[in-house]
């Protein structure tokens, strides 16, 4: 029997492509979401991709009975949680629901999993704990200082992690910090496929490229960088699943918890963005200059250096891959996952 792992959130981008990496690796993952933000047809098209069936649990993480009931049927050996809610935006407007599903929505999570004894975890966190004001390249070390309801309730669950696994040294976890995780799986099958407005450059960056928008908001071209817009750190999606396959691993030997950034440790300016997307769908992509907007910083970018020295997991896609995928992925899938 393969080994299973709950994925909760695995309906989702960043899911759905650890989901194909398990299944990939030898792994049986048991997905657990409630689709408030995805659908089941990611899952379909992996399990028409590999072959393998995939369980599919459609609940809620703050359920308890129906997390008992997972645990009882499913002889879990590890969780991957990536459930939550993710804009920085929607949640100034709406914190108590972050703060219900990022923070609050973890406990019971963790209750459950100690009652039927499985103390292997990933969680999926963001480099948003750590503000507007660190220096990059940045570290794990580096001060936190969320400037969002988002990033707080992400920083919360990390605090009650570290709580609860001083409390019992049987627990085993790796806290993974998210920088910007663009791209799709080389398939075209499976990819990002945002509610509404993207709310970050890639994705708005494809839906110009197909039409489905009339240009790119670019937001400052007056930072002192190289082309004077904005840099961040992006990063494969296929690399970002893989760095979860390498934290399972180290978890068969870690012992307490412990925290790793995931990204390339260099950045991408907008207009580099921007230029190899137009080299991966071979036309030009419209682009109007607007004024900064409150709160952004020129340059945001990782160093993933302990990740490479812990979990032996180093990013191996460019910016050329990213797009590319990105393109294959939007132009076989204009409207993204919508049944035919």
């Amino acid at each position: 029997m393969t080994r299973k792992v709950l994925l909760t959130g695995g309906c989702g981008y960043i899911g759905s492509h650890i989901c194909m990496e398990l299944i990939k690796q030898g792994f049986t993952p048991v997905i657990l979401d409630n689709l408030c933000n995805s659908s089941t047809i990611p899952l379909r098209r992996i399990e028409q991709l590999t072959g393998q069936p995939i369980p599919f649990i459609e609940g809620d993480i703050r359920n308890e009975a129906t997390l008992e009931r997972l645990f009882s049927e499913h002889a879990i050996e590890a969780t991957i949680h990536l459930a939550g809610l993710k804009s920085v935006a929607e949640s100034v407007a709406k914190p108590i629901s972050y703060y219900q599903n990022n923070f609050a929505g973890t406990l019971p999570l963790c209750e459950v999993m100690q009652r039927h004894g499985v103390k292997r975890f990933i969680y999926s966190s963001s480099a948003t704990v750590y503000g507007l004001t660190a220096q990059s390249p940045i570290r794990e070390d580096a001060p936190t200082a969320p400037a969002s309801p988002y990033g707080q309730s992400k920083l919360m669950a990390e605090i009650a992690l570290r709580d609860i696994a001083h409390a019992d040294p049987q627990w085993k976890i790796a806290i993974l910090r998210y920088f910007n995780p663009v791209g799709a799986h080389a398939s075209g099958q499976i990819g990002e496929h945002p509610n509404g407005v993207p709310n970050n450059l890639m994705p708005y960056v494809s839906q110009v490229a197909t039409g489905r928008r009339p240009f790119i908001q670019v937001f400052g071209s007056d930072y002192p960088t190289p082309d004077g817009t904005g840099v961040r750190d992006y990063l494969h999606v296929c690399d970002l699943a893989d760095a979860h396959l390498c934290a399972l691993r180290w978890l068969d030997g870690a012992q307490g918890i412990r925290t790793f950034n995931l990204g390339t440790g260099r950045g991408y300016s907008v207009l580099e963005i921007i230029d190899a997307y137009e080299k991966a769908c071979g036309h030009p992509l419209p682009r109007q200059f607007l004024d900064r907007r409150p709160g952004d910083v020129a340059s945001y970018h990782a160093d993933p250096g302990l990740a490479v020295d812990e979990l032996r997991w180093r990013a191996t896609r460019d910016i050329e891959d990213m797009c590319r995928d990105a393109w294959n992925w939007q132009s076989h899938n204009p409207n993204g996952y919508v049944e035919s």
